[in-house]
Parts: C-alpha cells; structure tokens; sequence
C-alpha cells in the first residue's frame, strides 16, 4: 500500500471537486460538463485511492452516493422499482471477477447449464414505460434510479414506442425499461439545422438525446427523431416469462423495437467473442455503443441473486475502452500541410485511444487554440474525430497546481523561413511560398495516396528522400524517375527501386476522377471530385468552365466552384496538368462510365437508390457501380425523393425512416432480378 502523501489529499479533494460539478450540472442544471468516459476515468482513480486509503472515505464522498436529484421543471415520480445502474467492467479479468463473484452467491452443479444474453449497450437515455391494459400511461427517466421525471407527452412522440401493446392478451399493468438513443444521422442533421440557426451545437447523441427528452414543448421533441430499443420489462408474479431471452421476443411481439444484435450465449467464452466482435464492428452501427451489456439469462437465478445496494449481481457491463481519454500536454508545435496551412499540434504523453497510442493531437487554429486557452502543462480530454484524426475536446485547468503562459503562434513558417499571413476572412494561418519543401512533400503524399493515384511503396519517407535529393520538385516528376536514379538513395536497392518505377507506371491507368482528386485543389474531396469527372469528362472542359457552370453541379458550391476555377487560372498549375498529359495520366473519363441516358431495364433508369448495411455477393461500390451505368443514381440518405432501400444484413436506423415514407424496400437477390 502507498503511503498516504499530502499530494494524494490534494488529489482527491480536486477528483471529488470535479465529480460533484459534473454531477450537479448534469441531473440539477441539464447541462453535461464532462464526457462519460471522462468521468469514468476520474471515478475510477478517486474509488482505487479510496481503495488504498480508507481512512480518506467520507460520506459527501461522490463514490458513496447512490444518485442525484432529479430536474424539477417535470412532475417527480417515484419508481415502482428502482432503476439500478449496472457496475461497469473495463477488460476481460473485471468480466471473470464478476462471474466469480456471483458463483459465490449460487453454487453452480456440473450439470447445469448457465447462458448469458449480451445485449449491445446503447449511448443514450434510460426511460420507464408503464403499460396499463395495453396502452402507454406513463414515461418516466431514470432520474436518481429511485425517482425520475415525468415525460409522458415526450415519450409518446417517439415513434418505435407503441401506444398500445400489439397482442389483445396484455397483462393489466406492465412495466418496460429501455434506451431512448439518436441515430448518427439524425445526430448529424440535428447539429447541421442547429448551425444553421447559429444554436449551440451538441457534442453527442448521447447529450443531444438528453436534452431533447427535457424539452418542455413536445413538438420539438417530434422533430428530432428519437428512437428506442427495448431491453427488459417488469410483469405481474403469475406471467409464464422465464428468461431475459424469452423477455425480448415479447417485447418484439408486443411492438417494440429490440435490438437486432442481441445473442444468447453458452458461455462466457462466447460472451468475450461477443464483445470482441462488436469492440470493430460497432463502427459500422448506425448509432453509438459504448460497450455490451451482460445478464445471467433465467429469470429464477436472477431472483436468488438479488441486488447489492448500488448494482443487480446478475447483469454488468463490459465497456469499450474509452474514445475519450485524459493526458498531459508536453510540448505545442505546428505542421505545415499541403495547401500551406499553418495547424498547431498538440505533443502529449502516450495513451491508448481507440486501439492506438496516441501522442499528437490536432489544435485546428489559432482561433481554436486561443479558444481551448491549452498550454504546456495542461491536463487535457482528447478523442479521435470520426475515430481517425485525435483531437483535443477542451482543458481540464483546474487539475495543474500551475499554469504555464499561454501558447503564441509563430509568424515565420518553420520549414521554409518566410512570413506567415492570415488570410482575410478565414481562420487558418497560411504559408504562401510554393516552393516551401512543406507543401511538395504534403502535395505528394496526397498524390500517391490510396483514394488517389494509390502508388503502393511510394511513403513519406521516400518521398522526403527524393525532394532532398533533387529529384522530384514536382508531382510531374515522379513520373520521370528510373529504378537507376532511385535505386542510388539510402536504404533503397535495386529491386525495391525497379518495384517503386512499376508502381508509378501502373498509376497512370488511374481514372479521371483520381487524378483530379489526386491534384488536391481546395475543397476537392473524392465525392466532389467524381461529381466534376462525372459533369466535365476532360481535364480541357473543366478548365475552361465557369464559376456558374461549376456551381451547377449538384453538390458543388459556389465556395468550390470559385477554388477549381481559380487553381485553373494559375499558370504553375496548368504547366504541371500540361506535364502530366505528357505523361500520358488519365486527364478524361472512359466513355464506359459515362451514366447511360437511356438503359434497357426500365426499372433502374432515372431511379434513386440507397444501400445499407452488408450485402452477400456484390461490395456496395459494385451494386452503386452497376445501378450508374445503367442510368440509376445513388445517394447515402433517405428522403422522400428515394425510389429504392436496398437491405443488406446488419441494415440500420435507414430501414425505419424508409418504411415510415413508404419507400420499396428490395433485397440483393431483388436488386439483381431487375437485371435480368
């Protein structure tokens, strides 16, 4: 045990100073201040020093209070049963500890067999649902767990919620708990409308989800789409349910929208493949989960069981790691891109994020650095945005007993020496000299990148290598080497060097709309960028378009019809596509591509299509390929103006949205029958 140390008195007072700010804000003031996974993390630290130090364990202490008051601007319930929480599991052991745990409570005979059900565990909001003869009577939040708040009139506007119980034989009086959660794309639309009106922005659907159940005006409530997933429910003693599994195909039968990815498992080996499983494919859901819910299936071992005070013995949950996650800032820097933007970095200490180690974070800008007010020294929460790019979220100043002074962007470039301007209007510091090294090198790295000319071999580091040498001072360049003049730099022989040239050569078969995305003009992603190949098949007739004529283009613009305009009217610019049509780069679009204006299946032509989830024998992109030839279109959401869903295996919250409009729904097999 460690010695009990002034600093770790200090630590705790801070630790419990932020839990209870955390907490307050978020049941008293319907403000969430601190991530989950961030509170977590504090939680954790405060409950193992508490662990070690007893003597440190106080009753205002937040790890010994069983909950908080509920907001008072909604009529208070008392729940008929309590809400517990779950007690969490951060890895595999806690997961074998809890089984023994509850083994120690029921002996377990060698004949008898004991499964689990693993239930997704959805980032969202627990309601209580009460049934009376089979209509809705009363919605209530989870609250403290012992009381809640009434929100009937909000509940009532979420559509996966029935009014009424599907089957005439329902009990009297039924209980239903679940989760009410926000799709992704719905997240997305939300926070896209609430830019719009210059509104806060919400920082999850988890927070987006809360704050929408607390609305007092129901409409709004209809507006932004909730959903619900049933996961348990409460009948009277003399009902013939005998299991979690048996619960949840009720639950189906009576209306409710269950989770399609639930798994009644054997044993806790299956349980850990589960998990696994779903620590990847969770990704691709069409909305967030933050780990796997656990529970001991037979209703009968569940009941002899029972509760602790805080947690039921027979249910845990098993969390991802964090997506979120606190560490110190060691050093500032920035990093000079391709288009000459100037973005400051934050260099920490290492932490696991998302199955990585991260050590940089981007800081965006100097506004959004000035923003953060980060500085060395500083405890900060970071996570990955869109789970590829870390981020710093926001900093913690209250845990560092001193500040350092706040961080000053350079005003000379660091790679090249010049001055450093800010453009007029934008919120990104810029270098403007196109021969600094920074920007070739970062020119070239998007070049040979895999949704461009994808020159498989051709890294960063050689192509730091070939700018030093002298070799390659432009894109074009790459395209004059030889294996003799490659093979003679460091650490590269002659088999990888003769490798590297067959690489560069094969890259001209790329097609049009690589290339284009590949020049990395401003705001070109690959969508726009195949949306220009598609409207302007040659490099000749998108050089010579106009601002208007680019701005016609569904999906395009005026802010990038004005960048592509421009890049064609720099004359380094037309030098280098001058160099690469010499080189004989894909610069036009094969006429095979062209979408067809006239298409023997009828069915397909001038239609519009979307694909979700898996589909078993074609990639999604062969299904939007083969649908485009023949004069179909596809998009990636669902509106009105859709003619099509096509449903592969794991479809998600797309199927709903297409049923309410009464879209066609079609499988694999269907899609590739209107082919015949």
């Amino acid at each position: 045990m460690k010695m009990l140390t002034p600093e770790i008195k200090q630590r705790v007072a801070k630790l419990r100073q932020q839990l209870q700010k955390a907490n307050y804000a978020y049941y008293v003031l319907d403000n969430s201040i601190m991530e989950d996974s961030i509170y977590d993390q504090l939680y954790r630290e405060l409950q193992n020093i508490e662990k070690q130090h007893p003597s440190l364990i106080t009753p205002d202490s937040p790890t010994q209070r069983v909950g908080d008051k509920p907001n008072s601007r909604f009529i208070s319930v008392i729940h008929s049963i309590p809400l517990y929480s779950l007690e969490n599991a951060f890895n595999i052991k806690e997961l074998k500890e809890w089984q023994e745990r509850w083994q120690s409570y029921y002996a377990v005979s060698n004949n008898e067999k004991i499964d689990y059900v693993c239930e997704l565990k959805i980032d969202g909001a627990a309601l209580a649902l009460t049934y009376k003869n089979g209509l809705l009577i009363k919605g209530v939040t989870r609250g403290d767990g012992k009381t809640g708040e009434d929100i009937t009139q909000n509940v009532r506007t979420i559509q996966s919620i029935p009014l009424k119980l599907a089957l005439d034989n329902s009990p009297t009086i039924v209980e239903v708990r679940g989760e009410a959660f926000l799709p992704l794309d719905e997240f997305k639309r939300l926070n896209v409308e609430r830019e719009e009106v210059k509104d806060p922005l919400f920082a999850n659907p988890r927070n987006a989800v809360a704050g929408t159940l607390r609305q007092l005006d129901p409409k709004v409530v209809s507006q932004r789409r909730l959903q619900f997933f049933a996961y348990t429910l409460h009948l009277p003693q003399n009902n013939s349910l005998n299991s979690q599994w048996e619960s949840l195909k009720w639950l189906k039968n009576q209306g409710f929208l269950v989770n399609p990815h639930r798994e009644l498992c054997p044993s806790l080996e299956d349980v850990v493949n589960y998990f696994r499983h779903w620590e990847i494919s969770r990704r691709y859901l069409p909305y967030m989960t933050d780990g796997v819910v656990i529970k001991l299936n037979n209703f009968g071992l569940q009941k002899q069981l029972g509760f602790t005070q805080k947690f039921p013995r027979w249910a845990i949950a098993l969390k991802y790691p964090a997506e979120e996650v606190i560490t110190r800032v060691k050093e500032i820097i920035v990093n000079v891109g391709r288009t000459g933007a100037v973005t400051p970095m934050a260099i920490m200490e290492p932490v696991h994020l998302g199955g990585t180690i991260v050590q940089r974070a981007t800081l965006h800008n100097h506004d959004h650095l000035t923003k953060l007010d980060i500085r060395i020294g500083d405890t900060v929460i970071i996570r990955k945005a869109g789970e590829i790019i870390p981020e710093v979220l926001r900093v913690l100043p209250e845990l560092p007993l001193l500040r350092s002074k706040p961080y000053s962007m350079p005003s000379h470039c660091p790679e090249c020496g010049s001055m450093l301007i800010r453009p007029l209007g934008e919120a990104v510091t810029r270098c403007i000299n196109i021969s600094c090294p920074a920007i070739l090198r970062g020119s070239l790295v998007h070049w040979v990148s895999r949704d461009a000319l994808n020159i498989r071999g051709l890294g960063e580091k050689i192509i730091v290598l070939l700018i030093n040498s002298g070799l390659v001072k432009s894109i074009a360049d790459l395209y004059c080497l030889s294996t003799e003049n490659i093979a003679i730099l460091d650490h590269i022989g002659q088999k990888s060097a003769s490798n590297l040239v067959a690489a560069i050569e094969n890259s001209k078969k790329q097609p049009w709309a690589r290339v284009l995305y590949g020049l990395g003009i401003r705001y070109v992603g690959n969508v726009t960028a195949k949306l220009l190949a598609d409207n302007f098949c040659t490099v000749e007739k998108l050089s010579q378009a106009s601002i208007v004529s680019l701005s016609l283009v569904p999906g395009v613009g005026e802010g990038i019809a004005k960048s592509v305009f421009n890049w064609f009217n720099i004359s380094e610019n037309i030098t280098l596509i001058k160099r690469l049509k010499n080189a004989e780069i894909q610069l036009q679009t094969y006429d095979d591509l062209i979408p067809k204006t006239t298409s023997k299946y009828t069915k397909i032509l001038n239609k519009i299509f979307v694909i979700t989830g898996t589909l078993s024998t074609l990639t999604r992109n062969e299904a939007k390929k083969m649908i485009e030839i023949e004069g179909g279109k596809v998009t990636n959401s669902v509106s009105s103006n859709t003619d099509y869903l096509v449903v592969g295996k794991s479809g998600g919250s797309k199927i709903i949205k297409a049923k309410t409009l009464g879209i066609n729904l079609l499988t694999e097999k269907e899609l590739l029958s209107m082919f015949d």
